[in-house]
């Protein structure tokens, strides 16, 4: 029976592949696969961490109005406008993925991608062309939001599928690796430029500069992605179903509707952390805290160092313990520590305890976050995984995530607590647990065995 070989240009022969072949892929595909499935995802994070730490500037060059409020909230309701979108890119390139392979989805949306933030980039204000800059950078958020949709889905296929049995988590834990990388990457260069220019030269051109380096990522990781060997458990199934198998909306749902509540449960209350800690609170810094933008960049640097050491080693022990054995205790546990963990920093809101309080964040993070990858492509049969992963995780990252900034700063304007973010992050950790809790999938303490077993169907 032939093994699938690796040819000179990095393909798999797939004619001398059987169809229950296992595929015989050397350490430098693999390495490469990790690179090329990462940097999206990292790119992702970059432009959309960015768009947060300038998010007052932004304010100021494309909505501009005599209310403050009103400024902030045009411009977050544009950042959210992104993820509204993102279920349906993200289910338009789920199936794109599901049927054509990993390898052709992933270098459509790099390219989507870098696009969409070229366009942010160099968009001119409103003080140039007035209504239109505006609707451009709304223009480019819905472009982003529809290509990042598969991002996160197609790219936990392609590592969880070229795992060895025993590393999925692991393998996974790259994806939140390369958003761990962002959050560095993106904190050092917004913290480098808050220092270094002036207010006036921020709004200028400063703010631009971000949008700029992170296009050029584009047509890096296209000729990375370009030179990767499809999935190696997708070529399998390919080889067993011979032509693509196209599935109803209906089928799908009858399927798989407890792995998408599963899913969803798993991913909310790590969704609505991170985008608390990470894109909300330079905005909350400022205007809540009274603190220096300064002051969340650092500890937020920091922060990305921390997890792209801790989001593997969550990934190992997941993979040793068992995920749904260690995520209850920490979801519970941070459901119970959010609410004095912000009490501490409004109390008293310096740096020591803001930076105090973002480590403490990280951590616990990066315990529910490592795994997700791996927990949810291992939730979902190879036939449908993309789909599937997509759906789920944007559904609940839109929700809970995209759309924390708007509505926290909404009811801290309408209530008037500064602990408004606390009260969210509890009920998005007691919502996760419901969701996990209650379905056969989160109760099962091994689904990844079920999901191994089901490649091929």
């Amino acid at each position: 029976m032939n093994d699938l070989h690796t040819l000179d240009d990095g393909t798999l022969d797939r004619s001398r592949a059987s169809s229950d072949a296992a595929p015989q892929l050397n350490p430098r595909m693999v390495r490469r696969a990790i690179v090329a499935s990462v940097l999206g995802s990292g790119l992702e994070w970059f432009d959309f961490l960015v768009y947060g730490y300038f998010s007052k500037i932004i304010a100021q060059v494309f909505f501009p109005s005599d209310h403050a409020f009103v400024s902030i909230a045009l411009t977050l309701a544009t950042f959210a406008i992104g993820f509204v979108v993102r279920p349906i890119g993200g289910i338009l390139l789920g199936i794109y993925s599901d049927r054509v392979g990993r390898r052709r989805a992933l270098s459509v949306l790099i390219l989507a991608m870098a696009a969409s933030t070229l366009l942010m980039g160099l968009t001119p204000s409103y003080a140039t062309i007035g209504v239109a800059a505006p609707l451009l950078i709304v223009l480019a958020r819905l472009l982003q939001g529809m290509s990042v949709g598969g991002q996160f889905a197609t790219a936990s296929a392609m590592l969880v599928e070229y795992a060895p049995p025993g590393k999925k988590m692991f393998y996974g834990s790259f994806n939140m690796s390369s958003q761990a990388f962002a959050l560095l990457l993106s904190s050092g260069v917004g913290l480098l430029l808050t220092t270094q220019l002036t207010h006036a030269q921020l709004v200028a051109w400063g703010w631009r500069v971000p949008f700029l380096m992170g296009a050029l990522a584009g047509p890096i990781g296209f000729y990375i992605r370009h030179r990767v060997a499809e999935s190696p458990e997708f070529v399998q199934l390919s080889a067993h179903r011979g032509a693509p198998v196209k599935q109803s909306v209906r089928a799908f749902f009858r399927d798989n509707t407890d792995a998408v509540i599963c899913a969803m449960g798993v991913i909310i209350v790590g969704a609505a952390t991170n985008y608390v800690w990470h894109s909300y609170l330079p905005l909350y810094v400022e205007r809540q805290l009274h603190l220096p933008l300064s002051n969340a960049l650092v500890g937020a640097f920091v922060s990305g160092v921390l997890n792209v050491m801790l989001f593997p080693l969550a990934g190992k022990l997941c993979d040793r313990y068992g995920a749904y054995r260690l995520f209850y205790p920490v979801v519970i546990a941070w459901v119970l520590v959010s609410y004095p963990l912000f009490s501490f920093v409004v109390a008293a809101p310096t740096f020591a305890h803001l930076f105090t309080a973002q480590m403490i964040s990280t951590v616990f993070l990066a315990a529910m976050s490592g795994s997700h990858p791996g927990m949810l492509a291992t939730l979902f049969p190879v036939r449908n995984r993309s789909t599937g992963v997509a759906l789920s995780y944007n559904v609940a990252v839109t929700l809970f995530g995209g759309l924390a900034p708007l509505t926290i700063t909404s009811l801290t304007q309408w209530t008037g607590s500064s602990l408004m973010p606390a009260f969210y992050l509890i009920f998005a950790g007691l919502v996760s647990l419901a969701m996990v809790f209650f379905t056969k999938s989160g109760r099962d303490p091994a689904p990844a065995a079920r999901a191994g077993s089901a490649t091929t169907h």
